[in-house]
């Protein structure tokens, strides 16, 4: 074996990239905020006791809530209302009353889903922030930015937070009591995208509608790229809510969550959010899910919709993509703290969103105009506009083909995992309405390639209505099969990729050996992937093996790299190299 020539080590800046440099950065951008804030939260604790003291109006509310029934492991009633699982693995939750009953009935359904999901997200901020001191200040950090939260929540979602709140694990009691706690959770989509201008969140989005699909009705598809780990996609929860005011609908979620990231209403309204560029708030606000969830109880036409969110002040830029039944069609509402605009597209049957602004509102935001040049954002923006143009008219299934689409720009191989395509490999979930029709098609596991399970609203709530215990929701006969991929040898040699990928970030980090086979089997895995071959450069500079590090890094840059900071990080590792070596 020829043991590769060796550079003594020296100091160089970390850079890493897939799911690795979203913590590097989430580290990075927390640390950062956790400074700049140490001071304001010895100066606002006023504030912040205030905030934490707050309680919702329950004296409103009647409730009379029976107990839960265990039909089965996999089934619970609680009177008329019920949570099963279907045969895809999806949780199937009916759920009606007042706020307060909503709040209470959900947290008794899904109390082990809701454990589970708390755990887990704990679990992940403990990874992302090791240390026990500030882990400390982060707690600390939470009360003083979620301070003013309270002040832009609705009471009636106070009330139901209040009351799903009564089922939260005792075992995190010491970041925050159980309610204040609940209500946190509700912004961390808003806080996580915001402290890594998130790769956690990179969402595309479609519609079409007239000319542009089969039939002529409105089809929208979404990929809701959000990324907290496997296990936090675990267990989806298709949540079909009757609440005793506004309108009937379903979302998707999860345990503790009543907010909506992609949802639609008996109306035939849906609601979708894309992350936009933003800079770190000062202060929390309404967080985006309980805006969208307002708009999915209340609205029935684009309109309505962009009333609702006039009203609401945000803390971080939002892209809230609505697509309308009665209007039959799509638009996006683009939010942010000090700005507002909406894009309609009046001369064509097609609309696109990935995650920047297109309103005329945004024209001159130099920090979106910089996401557009420096991101994956335009690129996977202008994927779905290739695949709408070049396919037949749009149907449900073939909008599950876009969500599942791999490739970059004209078919290109960009390698597994790579941020540039649609289908990322890290979806918590992919989603096609049909508002028409009141249908929905939603993926189960794994990410956006398993079975997409069909609902028609118009038979869930019928027979959510008419029934007193549990029945199956699904309209199995219209479910879209499986992507055939995850029967594929590439398929299985991406899940080896991933794991080998964990430990070789973590043996860079830990400044741990690899021996080189392993290197070269991790490459040969995910061959078109930029970031295999440049993780191998990356161990190989930080042991000192320059010669080889170069030759990793040139193969990187041969392939489709996903950001322009990112070629830019390896352009400076290659001129680096070469002029060491030459």
């Amino acid at each position: 074996m020829t043991i590769p020539e060796h550079r003594s080590k020296e100091k160089t800046p970390s850079a890493t990239t897939g799911q690795a440099a979203q913590n590097s950065r989430f580290r990075s951008g927390l640390g950062r905020y956790l400074c700049y804030t140490a001071l304001a939260l010895q100066l606002a604790s006023c504030g912040v006791a205030k905030s934490l003291k707050d309680m919702p109006d329950l004296a409103q509310y009647e409730t009379d809530i029976p107990e839960r029934i265990k039909l089965t492991d996999s089934t619970y009633t609680l009177g008329d209302n019920f949570l099963t699982k279907n045969p895809q693995g999806l949780w199937e939750l009916y759920v009606d009353g007042n706020p307060y009953e909503l709040g209470l009935k959900t947290g008794k359904l899904t109390q082990e889903l809701f454990n589970e999901q708390e755990h887990i997200f704990v679990k992940k901020i403990d990874e992302l922030v090791p240390s026990k001191s500030k882990q400390n200040l982060l707690r600390k950090f939470l009360a003083w930015f979620n301070r003013k939260m309270y002040l832009n929540i609705d009471e009636q979602y106070k009330a139901e937070l209040y009351g799903m709140s009564k089922f939260a694990s005792p075992d995190f009691d010491h970041i925050a009591e159980a309610y204040p706690r609940v209500m946190y959770f509700h912004g961390a989509h808003d806080i996580g995208h915001a402290l890594q201008d998130l790769a956690l969140v990179g969402c595309s989005s479609f519609a079409a509608w007239g000319d542009q699909t089969a039939d002529g009705k409105l089809i929208i598809g979404r990929n809701f790229d959000f990324y907290a780990g496997d296990d936090f996609a675990k267990n989806k929860i298709i949540a079909f809510v009757n609440p005793d005011q506004g309108h009937k609908f379903m979302s998707v979620t999860w345990g503790g969550m009543i907010g909506v990231v992609s949802g639609m209403n008996d109306q035939g309204l849906t609601v979708t959010i894309n992350a936009g560029k933003s800079q770190f708030p000062l202060v929390a606000k309404t967080p985006i899910s309980l805006v969208t969830r307002e708009i999915l109880q209340y609205a029935s036409t684009i309109e309505e919709a962009i009333a609702i969110a006039k009203k609401r002040e945000v803390f971080v830029s939002e892209s809230i993509f609505v697509g309308s039944a009665k209007d039959k069609k799509a638009a996006i509402i683009e939010v942010s703290p000090h700005n507002f605009g909406v894009y309609d597209v009046p001369n064509t049957n097609q609309l696109i969103c990935s995650n920047h602004f297109q309103s005329a509102a945004y024209a001159q935001d130099k920090k979106n105009q910089r996401h557009i040049l420096e991101s994956h954002s335009q690129y996977r923006y202008e994927r779905m506009q290739e695949l709408l143009g070049e396919g037949p008219k749009v149907t449900p299934k073939s909008a599950v083909e876009i969500l599942r689409d791999k490739r970059g720009l004209d078919d290109k191989r960009i390698g597994y995992g790579n941020e540039k395509a649609l289908n990322q490999l890290l979806a918590h979930h992919g989603i096609v309405f049909q508002p028409e029709d009141l249908k929905v098609w939603v993926s189960s596991n794994p990410f956006q390639m398993g079975e997409f399970v069909a609902y028609d609203l118009n038979e869930v709530f019928y027979k959510a209505d008419s029934n007193t215990s549990a029945v199956p929701v699904s309209n199995e006969r219209e479910n879209i099969e499986k992507d055939p991929f995850i029967r594929t040898l590439a398929f299985r040699h991406y899940n080896r990729y991933r794991s080998l990928r964990n430990k070789i970030t973590h043996a860079i980090a830990a400044k741990e050996k690899i021996g080189q086979n392993k290197l070269s089997e991790f490459t040969a895995l995910n061959p078109d992937f930029w970031e295999a071959h440049y993780l191998v450069g990356k161990y190989n500079y930080e042991q000192g093996y320059d010669r080889l590090a170069l030759k990793a890094f040139q193969e990187a840059a041969k392939r489709e790299i996903t950001t322009v900071p990112d070629k830019e990080m390896l352009e400076k590792y290659i001129k680096k190299l070469e002029r060491r070596l030459n």
